[in-house]
């Protein structure tokens, strides 16, 4: 008893005021809430330990769905769905994207730019290996006579993000970062919506304007795409390609996040919305055509596996504010290695575009983007859509009518009505030969991208010349281009596609 009543009387014995037992109490009270402390952080680490193994390439289905065609058609023609189903077969599935599987969860990067992104393609220019600063020619709009036009790279716009959220190759953003951004997938933030899924407009929490590109969860298809536009421009860096610059992947969510390119595109200033601001001058469609054609010589010339994007047309050529070309959406893209000529896969592309060998057998290489390149060319010096079924019979087919008028040597009556001051005769015939040469019906004659910016290059800065010299200058480009003309192009499958033994189907 007399132990007990010692243990009590020094238990109530005070100390700072209080009474013994009492800081007992509070110290177990603590060492408890520490434990639980320690065990919440353990928790957490463990957690985002396991989430950078979250994703893993080989998880990603290899078989692809039917392939998507958008349509281009014309006023008449309201009923015509924008997506048409050809079902060909599939020769070589994935095998050229085996080569490049992205290890997003284990690879650090080693780019300057803030840790965020591997070396090859933004830029050797709007790419992201090796960042050139090379230079595009002066573009304007007919109410913006002159705009400056600077190489300079700027700043990383991933800068001031959290560093923890630097794995891979890029930024892994969360559900949660990019539902900030975007105000929860605002439809008021819509820019585009596809097949593919919808992008929107968003401002990070450093004040980056982005697009997100939130593909559909189809069936494994938005997987796929996924690992496609990774694949193809993850790593890269060009001048002329829109820089990728991070991802999300979170449950069912499939997410790519882009840069923000703030004026539009090629498609909306020669046909749509855009073309309220202005008519784009010669300069201006030119310094687009040529930036176009740097990005594609890059990515057919410039790094290995080359990249063949598939789907080149006025809508993915996106314009900043100086009229720097910018090449977007490689979801439909292919790696070609450099011991392959070519790889059969389902014909996919856009309607009017297409190449006639591909659309015929499959077989896709560098040569198909070079035609669809071609036709662009033309849909920009005409104004006209590549398929216009609104037009007379004769004209409803763009590289078929262009073809007849240069053969009748009507070429001046080609240009866009809509241009207020004409290029000169010289530029316009170096033009209307650059793309003939390139939807040349024999794939084996068309001139590679980089012969293509050579071309224009060498027009970019003319020397003057004497009257003589321009006259005979002029002559032998006339002799060119009606040898160029009489060619016919096997397109008219792409104006009638029944032709071309390849099932289409409304989607």
């Amino acid at each position: 008893m007399s132990s007990r009543g010692s243990l009590n009387s020094k238990l109530s014995e005070t100390f700072l005021g209080v009474k013994l037992w009492v800081w007992i109490g509070i110290c177990v009270c603590a060492f408890i809430v520490l434990i639980l402390c320690a065990l919440c952080i353990w928790v957490t680490l463990r957690r985002k330990s396991k989430r950078k193994d979250v994703f893993s390439l080989s998880q990603i289905p290899n078989e692809s769905k039917d392939i998507r065609v958008d349509r281009v058609g014309g006023p008449n023609f309201p009923n015509h769905p924008e997506n048409a189903s050809l079902a060909v077969n599939d020769k070589s599935v994935g095998k050229n994207s085996e080569k490049m599987l992205v290890h997003l969860a284990t690879s650090k990067s080693s780019d300057p730019d803030n840790l965020s992104q591997c070396s090859s393609v933004y830029n050797p220019e709007r790419g992201f290996s090796s960042q050139s600063g090379e230079e595009g020619s002066s573009g304007n709009v007919r109410k913006n006579p002159s705009l400056p036009y600077t190489g300079l790279v700027t700043a990383s716009p991933l800068i001031g993000l959290p560093e923890i959220s630097h794995l891979g190759w890029g930024h892994w953003f969360t559900l949660r970062d990019l539902e900030l951004a975007t105000n929860r997938f605002s439809p008021h933030n819509v820019l585009g919506e596809g097949g593919y899924g919808v992008v929107y407009r968003g401002k990070l929490i450093n004040g980056t304007e982005v697009a997100v590109k939130k593909l559909l969860n189809n069936l494994g298809q938005a997987e796929k795409e996924f690992r496609v536009e990774v694949e193809a421009i993850g790593h890269v860096r060009h001048k002329n390609l829109v820089r990728l610059l991070g991802y999300c992947i979170e449950g069912v969510h499939r997410m790519l996040v882009y840069e923000y390119v703030n004026n539009g595109n090629l498609e909306q200033w020669l046909h749509g919305a855009m073309s309220e601001h202005g008519v784009l001058t010669w300069e201006a469609r030119m310094k687009v055509i040529l930036g176009t054609a740097k990005a594609l010589a890059y990515l057919h010339e410039a790094i290995e596996p080359k990249v063949v994007h598939r789907d080149i047309k006025s809508s993915n050529i996106l314009m900043d504010d100086e009229f720097n070309a910018k090449v977007s959406d490689f979801g439909l893209a292919k790696l070609l290695g450099s011991g392959e000529s070519h790889i059969t896969t389902r014909v996919m592309g856009t309607f009017g575009y297409v190449a006639p060998e591909y659309a015929n057998t499959g077989m896709l290489n560098e040569k198909s983007d070079i035609y669809s390149f071609g036709v662009l060319l033309l849909e920009v010096i005409t104004g006209r859509d590549p398929v216009d079924y609104g037009r007379p019979a004769t004209e409803v087919n763009l590289v078929e009518w262009l073809k007849v008028m240069v053969g009748t040597r009507r070429a001046e009556e080609v240009m866009d009505p809509a241009l207020e001051v004409k290029p000169a005769t010289r530029a316009l015939k170096r033009a209307l030969l650059v793309a003939l040469r390139c939807v040349d019906p024999e794939a084996d004659k068309r001139p590679k991208m980089t012969q293509v910016v050579r071309m224009f290059e060498a027009d970019e800065y003319p020397f003057r010349e004497d009257r003589r010299n321009r006259k005979s200058r002029t002559a032998s480009m006339d002799i060119e281009l009606t040898k160029e003309a009489p060619g016919s192009v096997d397109v008219e499958s792409q104006a009638n596609p029944e032709s071309h033994k390849i099932e289409i189907t409304q989607a």
